[in-house]
């Protein structure tokens, strides 16, 4: 165990939540944002339901899941039993998932390609469900991830909205591991402001400080408020 998994260790959830929220406010104060501004997206991805329900008595109402199947087994219990939480897909949706992820989720995170936009569309259209949209850009242009090309982002987020009606609210990534995390929230910020977009997924728990700096408004954390994934 290293110093930053024996500190966690130490903490209660709530310990944990209260100092995480701390460097939020703080990271926003010191580019002259409203704390508020910013949106703890908590990642319960791994973790079973009894690992999270100690968050969400401390006061967290956001969280995000990385796979349709795995949020249909434990988050259904819980927002029974907890009527006002936020549930967020921040991982690749697959077609066949799509009812499921239009049933469970409030917002979904990860449109990457017209069949999935289209797929959503239809969905919504049939259920009526009100859901929030973002599209995943792939700022590092990498082969093995998700995500619509920079260069792409404009048409993309205009075809979503005019061809298709659906309501684009914001941008996600996730920078490359190797690379800068800064030039990717720049350029994320720069493709929302060209889209007329004001939302911005960006940052997870070793970088979401610099993601604040670049305009970030929804921040991804799971190992400082969960501790380290198995």
């Amino acid at each position: 165990m290293n110093e930053i998994e024996a500190t966690l260790d130490a903490m209660s959830e709530a310990e944990r939540l209260a100092a995480v929220e701390q460097r939020i406010a703080q990271a926003a104060e010191a580019v002259g944002r409203k704390p508020d501004e910013v949106k703890l997206v908590a990642v319960g991805k791994t973790f079973e339901a009894s690992a999270i329900e100690p968050l969400i008595e401390a006061g967290q109402r956001r969280f995000g899941e990385n796979r349709v199947q795995e949020a249909l087994a434990k988050w259904p219990k819980l927002r029974a039993k907890y009527l006002d939480l936020e549930l967020h897909l921040i991982g690749p949706l697959q077609s066949n998932k799509v009812a499921d992820a239009i049933a469970l989720f409030d917002v979904i995170e990860t449109i990457d390609r017209e069949k999935i936009a289209r797929a959503i569309a239809k969905e919504i259209e049939r259920t009526g469900r009100q859901i929030r949209l973002f599209v995943q850009v792939n700022t590092g242009e990498e082969p093995q991830k998700s995500g619509i090309a920079p260069l792409d982002t404009e048409a993309f987020v205009t075809f979503c909205r005019d061809q298709l009606g659906l309501p684009i609210e914001g941008l996600m990534c996730i920078p490359p591991l190797d690379e800068e995390p800064a030039l990717h929230f720049a350029l994320l910020a720069k493709l929302a402001e060209q889209s007329g977009l004001a939302e911005l997924s960006m940052g997870m728990s070793a970088d979401f400080v610099t993601a604040i700096g670049f305009g970030a408004t929804h921040v991804r954390i799971g190992t400082a408020l969960f501790g380290p994934r198995e």
